[in-house]
């Protein structure tokens, strides 16, 4: 046979030969390929159940969503019983999110209920086999250093929703400065640096902050440091001092609401009320303005001898502190707390209202000294334990690296306007 005629048949040999090849190393491939991985949630391999995620309806209860997935009456009253030591299925709420685990088969029956508190806590009932149990199911968090800079445009709240922070976060800060910041006084172009802590699951979704370890308000040009640090040994518990290594809380609040009010009218003994008549009547308190419902604290850690509601004062509370002071909050729309009760500093007591003599909601703030009414706002009042001098060279260790930290957080940079000649001039 001649070469010329050999040649096709050459030609097509190596073609199915190469065909053949391919073939093979794509039936490689497909061999080498990985099953997927089962999915693992709150310690079930859901792949193995139907899963049906939902929220409670208005209405809806415990037994009625079991029914809707197939469970018999007998059984979900032995649920009940069984765990209501752990759970009461009776307190189920409204728009909260839960998973059922149901079987596969035919009847797809529930075996597993799991009720959403919040993003993190989740509780857990599992009732497939013949032992019921029910338990409390936390994710995994992990917890990430921040740092945030911002400057005052029109108040603190403001500035911590533009940075994408929780308001959540912007009360904590308020209440480590409510004795030494007065938030509604703070001026245009005051600074802050904050040092936090922020939770999240799955690396990616946040559920909230945990410790603020260090911040430093700027205000009237003046740096107003706070450092987290235990200095009670004995009960550990945690207070924040400043750069000098002085405590920042002091024995009375400045105010019974954290920021979001307006003093309306101050202590004033010679005072013309309109509800009386324009006359001149002692008004020995201070008025604090604010919305209806905005929580009232407690100015300092004391015991309730008074919660009632009586004529012009309406809704109000008093504490005694101790043999020296005594406070009352007036107006409440609602009282928290009853005679006998003991609160500490910061405690919610009640909530503003309009009740009794008033013209708008506020609460009336009253301060006795020896049993006489005062201006606190004039008092020199006294201030917490001060930090033993022992720890304070430790203390100042410890906020070095923070302060430090601090310091070379940036501040945001204001943009410049630029106007049409300038415009012009760069080109």
């Amino acid at each position: 046979m001649k070469l010329k005629n050999i040649i096709p048949f050459i030609v097509l040999f190596f073609f199915f030969s190469c065909k053949k090849e391919e073939k093979q190393k794509v039936i490689e491939q497909v061999v080498e390929v990985e099953k997927p991985k089962p999915v693992i949630k709150y310690g079930f391999n859901f792949d193995n159940y139907k899963v049906v995620n939902d929220t409670i309806k208005n209405g809806e209860s415990f037994g009625i969503i079991m029914d809707r997935h197939h469970v018999m009456y007998p059984k979900i009253n032995a649920i009940a019983t069984a765990i209501k030591d752990t759970f009461d299925v009776r307190r189920v709420r409204t728009n909260k999110a839960y998973t059922i685990l149901a079987s596969k088969d035919s009847t797809q029956t529930a075996q597993v209920f799991i009720y959403k508190h919040n993003k993190v806590t989740s509780t857990i009932i599992d009732f497939k086999d013949s032992i019921i149990k029910a338990y409390t199911y936390k994710k995994p968090i992990k917890i990430i250093d921040r740092e945030v800079s911002g400057k005052i445009t029109s108040n603190f709240s403001v500035a911590i929703d533009t940075l994408g922070l929780r308001p959540t976060l912007a009360n904590t800060i308020a209440d480590i400065y409510s004795w030494t910041l007065d938030f509604y006084r703070l001026q245009k172009d005051d600074t802050f640096k904050l040092i936090f802590e922020e939770k999240f699951i799955n690396d990616t979704v946040s559920v909230g902050y945990g410790r603020v370890k260090a911040a430093v308000f700027n205000h009237k040009g003046k740096d107003l440091y706070a450092y987290r640090f235990i200095a009670d040994t004995i009960r550990q518990i945690p207070e924040y001092f400043d750069d000098e290594a002085s405590l920042l809380r002091r024995q009375f609040l400045k105010s019974p609401i954290k920021f979001q009010y307006r003093i309306s009218s101050r202590y004033n003994l010679r005072r013309r009320i309109r509800l009386y008549g324009n006359r001149i009547r002692a008004h020995k308190g201070t008025d604090f303005a604010a919305k209806i419902n905005t929580p009232i604290m407690a100015t300092a850690s004391g015991t309730v001898v008074e919660s009632a509601r009586r004529g012009g004062n309406g809704n109000y509370v008093k504490i005694r502190h101790n043999g020296t002071y005594s406070t009352q909050y007036l107006h409440m729309k609602r009282r928290k707390v009853r005679v006998g009760e003991y609160v500490q500093q910061g405690d919610i007591i009640g909530w503003v209202g309009m009740t009794g003599n008033t013209s708008g909601p506020h609460v009336c703030y009253r301060f006795w000294k020896n049993g006489r009414q005062v201006d606190p706002f004039r008092e020199k009042l006294p201030s917490a334990k001060p930090m033993e001098e022992s720890l304070k060279p430790k203390y100042f260790e410890f906020i070095k690296p923070l302060k430090e930290q601090l310091d070379s957080i940036s501040l945001p940079v204001e943009e410049k306007e630029i106007i049409p000649e300038q415009i012009v001039a760069n080109n």
